[in-house]
């Protein structure tokens, strides 16, 4: 384990953290809680499975959200609207009217605590939002904590608040198992049986609808591309089976490397992203790029816009009832991932 300071003013540095198991490595930043690198063996080499930037600096500019950790609500917000009993909030709206990631500086852009844990292999990261931040009611206290085993990154993310406030956070990996190049030929298997369709703002229009005829069921393994011909994109938020075994994946990658990724979630669903508005920059890993359609997002997390849509689980917290999410993401060669 390693954590060393890059820059920055004594109010707001920039941290790396490295933790390592064997050959597999990965390298956190305490801006965001992002997740800077992850590189896995593979063939006699090293892959970078998800973007990012090969320097440091550059996520205090990144407006894609890298790696991060996204919130306090993440996904769209219609409005910045959040009403809580006879209180109307209005949140910061960063795209357009609409409250997008935890708003202008949420959770991704903040300067998190950093504390290492070797006996564990784990780094802990904690950040008090005051109340007000980004419009939100009440004072939360984060914590996420980041731990390697193996080949298998677990992200434990908690919220303690002072008051009635909602949270909803996700992690923002954009995955690529063969180390860079579009994802069209890795293969995705997802439990999810339906979906919460979109208007042209990209806000849920309300409806709960079965994924079964789209091209957003992929109960069976099937190739990104093959499910995308026209490549319009996918950014979809999809629903998990409410009676499903918590110790099976919700969501499986393949690619023709050979590295598979399993991942474990105790969330209600995810966002599904194939990287369309990724914007084509450099300083990328790999190609020294980044570009459209070169990483999936799989986001665990509540359904987007959840304050307006009376039909969707709630995201509030309260001093008794505390923010809890788990997630586990597994990458190895096949014959390592069982």
């Amino acid at each position: 384990m390693q954590i060393r300071r890059i820059g920055g003013p004594d109010d707001a540095p920039l941290i790396e953290a490295e933790l390592q198991d064997g050959d597999v490595r990965l390298s956190l930043l305490n801006l965001g809680v992002v997740t800077r690198g992850w590189w896995v063996p593979c063939g006699g080499a090293s892959v970078p499975v998800i973007l990012g930037y090969a320097s440091p600096r550059a996520y205090l500019t990144d407006d894609c959200y890298l790696g991060a950790i996204v919130g306090r609500v993440a996904n769209r917000t219609s409005g910045g609207r959040l009403q809580i009993d006879d209180t109307s909030h209005q949140l910061s709206q960063n795209e357009g009217q609409t409250h997008v990631h935890g708003g202008l500086r949420g959770l991704s852009r903040r300067h998190w605590q950093v504390e290492g844990d070797s006996a564990a292999n784990a780094i802990r990261f904690t950040y008090r939002s005051p109340d007000g931040e980004e419009g939100y009611p009440g004072l939360v206290d984060f914590a996420v904590t980041v731990t390697l085993r193996g080949t298998c990154v677990r992200y434990d993310m908690a919220a303690t608040a002072d008051r009635l406030t909602p949270v909803n956070l996700a992690q923002h990996n954009y995955y690529n198992l063969m180390g860079g190049g579009e994802v069209w030929s890795h293969h995705l298997t997802c439990i999810a049986d339906r979906r919460t369709p979109v208007d042209g703002r990209g806000l849920p229009t309300g409806e709960i609808l079965p994924v079964d005829g789209s091209r957003y069921d992929f109960r069976d393994t099937t190739a990104l591309g093959a499910m995308d011909p026209a490549r319009e994109g996918m950014d979809v938020n999809v629903i998990f089976p409410e009676a499903r075994d918590p110790d099976a994946p919700v969501a499986q990658l393949g690619a023709p490397n050979g590295l598979r990724l399993k991942m474990w979630s105790d969330q209600p669903g995810a966002q599904l992203y194939t990287a369309k508005h990724l914007t084509a920059r450099a300083g990328g890993w790999t190609d020294k790029s980044l570009w459209p359609f070169h990483g999936l997002c799989i986001e665990p997390q509540a359904p987007p816009d959840a304050l307006n849509q009376p039909g969707f689980p709630s995201i509030l917290i309260d001093p008794d009832r505390p923010y809890r999410q788990c997630l586990r993401v597994d990458i190895a060669e096949a014959s390592c991932a069982g």
